[in-house]
C-alpha cells in the first residue's frame, strides 16, 4: 500500500470503529468458534489475528488461553481491542498498530495465524496471505474467514432490495469486478490463493452465518458500521430516502420473523485453512 492509500484505510476503519466494536463484533461468536476450533487453538499456543478490529477473534483466542497477538490498520480499533481486553482482565493479549501487507513480526512466530472478515478487504490479498505464512512456524496452522457467494448473503440482499424500494434506480454493489469483501467468494478460489501462499492440506469448511435482528435500524447500524463500503454507496442518498429504507426493512424483517419479532439472516462463510 502506498502511504496515502494506508492514511486512507487508516481515517475509513477509524471512522466506524466505535460502531463496528458495538454492533458488529457481538455477533461474530458462532465464526469465531468455528474458526478456533478447525485451527486446534490450545493453551500455550502463540496466536496472531490479522486485521483483528474489536477483538472479535481474538478475544475467545485469549479466553482459550492462547498467546494472542492482535494488529489492525485502524488505531481506533486497536484502542477498542485493548479496552476490551482490559474491561474481561485478560493478560495475555498484545494489540499493535500493523498494516498486514508489511508485518513488523520476525519469522516463524506463531503456532497459528488467523484473520476473520479481515484480509478479504485488502487490496493485495497476496501479499497479506504471504506475510502471514511468512511469520507462521514450519507446521503451524494458517486460516482466513470469508464470506461466500454474495447473491446469499442476507444482509446485502436485503440492504439493496430495501434502497431500491426508495430509490428504483439504486446502482448498490457493483459485481463486475468482484469487490474486494468478496474476492475469494468463491472456495476453490480460495483454495488456489491458499496454496499459492504455500500452504499445505488446505481445505475449505463452509458454515452458516446467523444474525439476529429486531428492527430496520438495527440492521442498518450493523450494516453501516460493518466496514467502510456501505456508508460509501448510500453517500449520496438524502436522510429522507435513508429513513424510508430503514421503514423498508422493518417491514422485511417483520416478514420474515413471522411476527416473533426476531428475524434471521444466513449467510455462507467460509473457513479456509492450511498448514506451512
Amino acid at each position: 500500500m502506498t502511504t496515502q492509500q494506508r492514511q486512507q484505510a487508516q481515517e475509513a476503519w477509524d471512522a466506524i470503529a466505535a460502531g463496528y466494536d458495538e454492533f458488529v463484533s457481538p455477533t461474530h461468536a458462532h465464526v469465531s468458534k468455528a474458526a478456533l476450533d478447525a485451527a486446534d487453538l490450545r493453551p500455550g499456543m502463540r496466536f496472531l489475528d490479522v486485521a483483528a478490529g474489536a477483538g472479535a477473534l481474538s478475544l475467545p483466542a485469549a479466553r482459550l488461553g492462547a498467546e494472542v497477538v492482535a494488529t489492525d490498520i485502524s488505531p481506533d480499533m486497536v484502542e477498542r481491542l485493548a479496552a476490551n481486553v482490559k474491561e474481561e482482565g485478560l493478560s495475555n493479549v498484545e494489540a499493535r498498530v500493523m498494516d498486514g501487507h508489511a508485518l513488523e513480526l520476525e519469522n516463524d512466530s506463531f503456532d497459528v495465524s488467523g484473520s476473520q472478515y479481515g484480509v478479504m478487504f485488502f487490496p493485495d490479498l497476496p501479499q497479506a496471505l504471504g506475510e502471514i505464512v511468512r511469520v507462521t512456524e514450519p507446521g503451524g496452522r494458517v486460516f482466513i474467514v470469508v464470506y461466500g457467494n454474495p447473491k446469499e448473503v442476507e444482509f446485502l440482499g436485503f440492504f439493496l432490495r430495501a434502497m431500491r424500494a426508495v430509490i428504483p434506480d439504486f446502482e448498490g454493489l457493483p459485481l463486475d469486478p468482484t469487490p474486494l469483501p468478496f474476492q475469494v467468494s468463491d472456495p476453490q478460489k480460495l483454495r488456489q490463493r491458499l496454496q499459492e501462499a504455500g500452504l499445505e492440506g488446505v481445505r475449505v469448511e463452509t458454515v452458516a452465518e446467523e444474525l439476529e435482528f429486531h428492527s430496520g435500524r438495527q440492521l442498518w447500524d450493523w450494516l453501516m458500521n460493518s466496514n467502510p463500503i456501505p456508508g460509501t454507496l448510500v453517500s449520496d442518498t438524502t436522510e429522507e430516502q435513508r429513513a424510508a429504507a430503514r421503514e423498508v426493512l422493518d417491514e422485511m424483517l417483520r416478514e420474515r420473523s413471522g411476527g416473533s419479532g426476531l428475524a434471521v439472516l444466513t449467510s455462507p462463510v467460509h473457513i479456509g485453512i492450511g498448514t506451512k
